[in-house]
């Protein structure tokens, strides 16, 4: 088989979630408890947000090494060191190690038994889940039904979610099972229903073109050859025709190892990836336990990309295959390492782990490879390692062929090979030594991955809490006690440059463009302390001088302490043609918010809306009517002045 592929992988930081639970909140009739007390039989996970928040520290230098690969192979071992280039910069340094795809089962065996070998000596055990400017999908149905989408990190490529329309119908996840809606009319009439078995547990949905792809995680027990039953987790992604809602009908079906970790879809092709843990506590023999399957059959060695570090216990797989043929895979391919977060751009897939390891860098780091993809093939084309640690995927993100990467960065515990994580907590100051010692850096990478520019020790003792790149400008804050919002230039990439800082209380977990000039953020108003919390705060920027960034307008939501916008992106509903934001927010029970932006009266609520239970909340439009959905009730509203039109329970 031919040789494939080459690359590094990056783990993202986690992030809870806690709120307190509700009660006591008067519902419509129809949601009342005995008439949907059959429907509501079983009961619904609570949804707990938190901030737990990773502080940064140390030093600022790029780079262990970058290797390129050619072709739709990896290079050779020999070809690729020579690929390794050390940067002219004294605080670059080159990698000793040369990344290929393993050679037989052996090789990724012994990297699995060392990743175990070390763990148990450093805890004592066995061992220890877009472009920049676009806030969203947007369609238009068969007959010019506008409506509202998936806010979506990269324009143009697709993400699945909880709930998905297509101006005619509402296609919602509901435990177990996909409901279909008919919205035309006023009323909203169920028609269809899309079941799961019973080993199957609902992810979210896709879709596109009278074509719905449906992602659960199946769980069944297997026997290895020792007798020993073991519970394994298969990603499966089944796609449904549609174009009669009242009776879908299965086209086929897309099976790999491992939990689910996201979906793209681009064009006619979509990519499944999923995480992988090996487990070598059964014999060498069964293969299947320590290396990913896909279709049932294990993956070839030569299709999995092994770490610069000669040890490994996770995979993240890839797999590709069209929507016309859902049945055959088209291409495919793992990441062996210690797991990883992904960025997905128009034309590449970037895989990114953060490294804590004291033994490699004196500072925590992080490994992007780099896979191009194409009609559903896959080639490996870049790798490297540079300091710091990326907060989330909008942290990352490609442009004109440049790669522009934003993290925080800090030692790295001699002790335990990891990082102490800083936790930002509401009734504590921040201003101790943990954090004395972090900076950030903004690094501009070529199409092969080599440094063509950067900017070091941005924000020292503070971390990055959010980014937005807009074009050759990127926007992105820190927080410590203040936060300072920082412009920055990269219209050079040879030359990056601070255009401005704005410096204001609090902090914001996302951005987002919000017409010319303008830019939203949503995330705490906290005291200039440091230490008292006031709410969530969406504020406005005027970004329209990036060297002179103003923050417009603000509103802050007393009491209410978290949102999912905070660490979920899909959970905004932000439409700047309708001046409207959209999101949930949690009091003392979950809630939906609804305001509006005026440039002289700021910020308005215009919708406000109490919720019984805590579930995955979504905002969107059809038509002429707004639809808040969750995985029990669908109500619906009108859009000039959200007067209540609907509801039903599913």
């Amino acid at each position: 088989m031919e040789n494939k592929r080459d690359r590094h992988f990056t783990e993202e930081e986690i992030k809870d979630k806690i709120v307190q639970s509700a009660e006591g909140m008067e519902v419509p009739d129809s949601l009342k408890p005995e008439n949907i007390e059959k429907k509501l039989a079983q009961k619904k996970k609570k949804r707990t947000p938190v901030y737990g928040i990773v502080a940064a520290a140390a030093c600022c230098c790029l780079v262990v090494g970058v290797v390129a690969l050619s072709g739709r192979g990896m290079m050779q071992d020999k070809e690729a060191q020579k690929a390794a280039e050390k940067a002219a910069d004294d605080t670059v340094a080159e990698s000793t190690a040369a990344l290929a795809s393993a050679k037989d089962y052996d090789q990724i065996y012994k990297y699995v038994q060392a990743a175990v070998e070390e763990e148990e000596i450093m805890y004592g055990t066995g061992g220890a889940d877009g472009a920049a400017l676009y806030t969203g999908e947007k369609a238009v149905a068969d007959q010019a039904v506008s409506h509202s989408d998936t806010n979506v990190r990269t324009e143009g490529v697709g993400e699945g979610d909880v709930v998905k329309t297509d101006g005619k119908y509402l296609y919602i996840m509901s435990m177990d099972k996909v409901q279909i809606l008919n919205i035309e009319s006023e009323e909203m009439k169920q028609v269809g229903t899309i079941s799961m078995d019973a080993n199957d547990y609902l992810i979210e949905i896709y879709l596109k073109d009278e074509k719905m792809v449906c992602v659960y995680a199946r769980t069944t027990d297997e026997t290895d050859s020792q007798g020993v039953v073991r519970s394994v987790t298969h990603t499966v992604a089944e796609v449904f025709d549609v174009s009669n809602p009242e009776k879908p009908k299965s086209l086929g079906e897309m099976s790999q190892s491992g939990s689910f970790h996201t979906m793209r879809v681009s064009g006619d092709y979509v990519y499944l990836l999923s995480t992988f843990y090996a487990d070598i506590s059964g014999s060498k023999n069964d293969v299947s336990s320590y290396v990913p399957e896909v279709q049932g059959k294990v993956m070839d060695s030569s299709y999995i990309l092994l770490p610069q570090q000669e040890k490994g216990r996770v995979y993240t797989v890839v797999t590709s295959f069209s929507l016309k043929d859902p049945t055959e895979q088209i291409d495919h391919l793992a990441f062996f390492g210690d797991g990883s977060q992904c960025y997905v751009s128009e034309n590449n897939i970037y895989v990114y782990d953060t490294i804590y390891d004291a033994k490699v860098s004196p500072v925590t780091q992080t490994e992007i490879r780099k896979v191009s993809y194409k009609n559903g093939e896959l080639d490996g084309t870049g790798d490297v390692v540079i300091d710091g640690m990326v907060n989330d995927s909008f942290s990352i993100d490609e442009y004109n062929g440049y790669l522009r990467v934003v993290t925080t960065i800090r030692e790295n515990d001699d002790t335990s090979g990891g990082v102490n994580p800083l936790l930002r907590t509401d009734s504590a100051s921040n201003t101790g030594s943990q954090g004395a010692d972090s900076t950030n850096a903004l690094y501009i990478l070529d199409k092969d991955l080599k440094e063509t520019g950067k900017l070091d020790n941005l924000a020292e003792d503070e971390r990055v809490y959010s980014a937005r790149f807009m074009g050759d400008t990127c926007y992105f804050v820190t927080y410590k006690q203040v936060d300072p919002l920082f412009s920055v230039d990269l219209s050079d990439p040879k030359k990056p440059k601070v255009l401005g800082e704005l410096k204001i209380p609090g902090f914001s977990d996302y951005l987002h463009p919000y017409g010319d000039g303008l830019l939203l953020g949503i995330g705490m108003d906290v005291e200039e302390d440091g230490t008292t919390v006031n709410g969530v705060k969406l504020s406005m920027f005027d970004i329209s001088d990036p060297k002179d960034v103003k923050e417009v307008a603000k509103t802050v939501l007393e009491e209410c302490y978290s949102t999912d916008v905070s660490y979920n992106y899909r959970a905004a509903f932000v439409d700047t043609e309708k001046n409207l934001i959209g999101f949930p927010g949690y009091k003392n029970q979950q809630e939906y918010y609804i305001y509006s932006y005026d440039k002289e009266k700021g910020f308005t609520c215009v919708f406000e809306k109490k919720l019984s239970g805590y579930s995955e909340v979504r905002g969107l439009y059809a038509g002429e009517r707004f639809y808040l959905v969750t995985e029990a009730t669908v109500e619906s509203y009108r859009l000039d002045n959200f007067e209540k039109v609907d509801d039903v329970v599913l």
